[in-house]
């Protein structure tokens, strides 16, 4: 009877400890991301949540699933030693390093990938990888063919902590922080109304044979901005490259393609190795004909911006009568009284306090100016 009583209460203990154990875990254990969703499914089934960053929910609950995970990339940026591509990387990583680690933000590490062969005086100043340029006259004066060759020698041989990478450009401006858009085994990428497959398809059955799928399989983009998985870049960038130099060399696709030659070999070639895009137009703006930033990421400032002042001839002692606006209407294509263009600091560097747009002119617009002014008056030694 006593040993019974001993077991009995042996049994009731050891059951106590298993259900207290057990509530302890449960209590502790993160939401786990198996219940029904979208993510599986459809990856362009989506909401952003309230750090501007991308949450899936279910369907049936609407509970955000595991937020606990970040998803981090890496920013590569590739530059020259110009003067030109030099004061754009200093002003983007400036705005990147503003950003990088605030809330909604999955930026992880930061390259500057400099094609030119050797080091410059900025290697302190901002994360720098030194690749070696195309050999000369392999680019046939299309300096834009070193960034696929440069991006092939980054991937071999960096230590790269991210799983996943952003390619930018110098003359992209974060003004906010940037989730990892990509899903699913996709890129993220953003559109370009200028990259046309389907008007293009004989040219480009040339690299990508009917055998590989309909001229669909080729997104509108370009290689940046695009986000991406660093395994599959490793696979796209060599083909990149050859699919590159292969378009340059042929006078067809030359003269088809021209300046966005690099673009469309990008295309192509994450195609012919599976890598589909969510399109994502909201990626960036690009100033003057995008004029609010609105939920946008990135603002790419590779078109000139020209105003003309529009005064009006109901002035007194320089002063506008009432009644009558003074602003800034843009000149398409032509120099106006105000402007901002990259191009203008191609040979030296830009002022500190760029003067202001006029009154009236877009926001885009403005915010650039102002992103610019900011970053040069705190970056040190600007324009040495």
């Amino acid at each position: 009877m006593g040993c019974g009583n001993i077991f009995f209460t042996l049994v009731i203990t050891l059951s106590a400890a298993l259900i207290t154990y057990n509530v302890i875990i449960s209590a502790n254990a993160p939401l786990k991301s198996e219940f029904p969703g979208p993510s599986k499914t459809n990856p362009l089934i989506a909401t952003i949540d309230g750090d501007g960053g991308f949450i899936s929910v279910d369907p049936i609950i609407k509970m955000p699933l595991d937020r606990s995970k970040k998803r981090l990339f890496h920013t590569a940026v590739t530059s020259s030693d110009s003067v030109y591509n030099t004061w754009q990387a200093r002003v983007m990583y400036y705005w990147f390093k503003r950003f990088r680690d605030q809330p909604g933000s999955e930026m992880g590490g930061f390259t500057r990938i400099l094609h030119s062969g050797r080091p410059d005086r900025f290697m302190d100043e901002i994360p720098t990888f030194v690749a070696q340029p195309l050999p000369d006259g392999i680019d046939q004066g299309y300096i834009v063919l070193n960034r696929p060759w440069a991006f092939v020698q980054w991937l071999q041989q960096a230590d790269i902590k991210e799983e996943y990478i952003l390619m930018a450009e110098p003359d992209h401006l974060i003004v906010k922080p940037i989730p990892n858009l990509s899903r699913d085994g996709l890129g993220a990428a953003f559109p370009f109304f200028y990259i046309e497959p389907k008007k293009y398809e004989t040219v480009l059955r040339k690299f990508f044979p009917e055998d590989k799928g309909p001229i669909a399989n080729i997104d509108p983009i370009g290689n940046s901005p695009v986000i991406v998985g660093k395994e599959a870049l490793k696979k796209i960038a060599p083909t990149w490259m050859n699919v590159s130099l292969a378009m340059k060399k042929d006078p067809e696709a030359d003269k088809s393609f021209g300046w966005v030659l690099e673009m469309y070999a990008y295309a192509v070639s994450s195609a012919l190795h599976g890598v589909g895009n969510i399109l994502y137009k909201d990626f960036m703006i690009q100033p003057p004909w995008d004029t609010e930033i609105g939920s946008k990421f990135i603002i790419h400032y590779t078109y000139g911006c020209d105003y003309d002042l529009k005064h009006s001839s109901n002035m007194k002692n320089g002063y506008l009568a009432a009644g009558w606006e003074n602003f800034g209407k843009l000149t398409y294509g032509k120099i106006g009284e105000w402007r901002f263009d990259k191009r203008s600091f191609d040979a030296v560097w830009p002022p500190r306090n760029l003067p202001m747009p006029p009154p009236g002119v877009p926001e885009s617009v403005v915010t650039l100016v102002k992103m610019v002014n900011e970053a040069t008056a705190n970056i040190p030694n600007w324009g040495s």
